[in-house]
């Protein structure tokens, strides 16, 4: 009889136990299918979920890179649960969890759910590394003091994160015109997508102003609605997959990435695309950490 195993592991790209396990992973995935401040489309807390699902499908060896990132180690958390009944509390969970997997020396990325969830983690790794910086892939700025009557919404993250650490937003093309006077008076970094060039030299700029510690929070909304439509608030405009692949590239071998998450995937039931380009696009990431620390020796 053939020894076959038909069980499929319910992690990130279905590692099998020896390359899954927490003790022996580089890396560790936290999901979080955080939802509560979504306005447009809601579906953001099914987001880990089809990831991780797609993920299963991918292939291992990276042909741009020449090795396997999966060779590291990859430890998949359950689904972080959602007790707290306001988002405070929340985020207070949030960032207690994060401490406990940076404590064991992790490499941590969190997949969203909406985008709140990065106050926490933020928080968490602040603690870890005073000097970070923190690098907003984005079409929105999320600068709003206040939205639906809170502090803590996905249209305030970056204004509750900008209180605790510099950082600099990247492909915004939506903003209201009193988040735009907070940030001139601010003298926040934030790159328009209609200013962007092909060969993206304003980067260069923007990774002078950020720290040697930069994490890395990337709303899927960042990327052009052509090739990720799968998000609550689509805008036209966005970053296409070359390009994006080259600026993240270029962020590991500039600087220490400490961490990252990926939030805002909205999956639309029988479309699987965007989710197969989300877990890449997670996956190319852990790549180029990896080939960002090689190249720093």
């Amino acid at each position: 009889m053939l020894d076959i195993n038909f069980f499929t592991p319910k992690n990130f790209l279905a590692l099998p136990e020896k390359l899954s396990n927490f003790k022996k992973s580089e890396f560790v995935i936290l999901p979080i299918p955080y939802e509560e401040s979504t306005t447009f489309v809601k579906g953001t807390k099914f987001g880990p979920q089809a990831l991780i699902s797609a993920s299963q499908e991918l292939e291992l060896f990276d042909c741009e890179l020449g090795f396997s990132p999966s060779e590291r180690g990859i430890c998949t958390l359950d689904e972080l649960e959602i007790l707290a009944s306001n988002p405070e509390k929340m985020l207070e969970r949030i960032e207690d969890v994060a401490n406990s997997i940076l404590e064991e020396g992790k490499f941590l990325f969190s997949i969203g759910g909406e985008h709140t969830i990065t106050m926490g983690l933020v928080r968490a790794f602040k603690k870890k590394y005073p000097g970070l910086s923190v690098l907003q892939l984005d079409a929105h700025a999320d600068l709003r003091d206040f939205y639906q009557g809170s502090k803590y919404s996905h249209a305030s993250v970056m204004r509750r994160i900008g209180e605790l650490c510099p950082y600099a937003g990247v492909g915004i093309r939506s903003i209201s015109e009193e988040e735009l006077s907070f940030a001139k008076k601010r003298k926040i970094r934030l790159s328009f997508a209609h200013k962007i060039k092909d060969d993206l030299s304003f980067f260069d700029e923007v990774l002078k102003f950020l720290s040697d510690d930069v994490y890395l929070t990337l709303d899927l909304d960042f990327l052009d609605p052509s090739i990720m439509p799968s998000v609550g608030t689509p805008e036209p405009g966005g970053l296409g997959w070359e390009k994006t692949l080259n600026l993240l590239k270029k962020l590991a071998q500039t600087k220490n990435v400490v961490g990252f998450d990926v939030v805002e995937l909205c999956p639309v039931p029988g479309f699987f695309a965007p989710n197969f380009l989300a877990a890449k696009l997670i996956y190319k990431i852990m790549g180029y950490v990896i080939s960002g620390k090689k190249s720093k020796g």
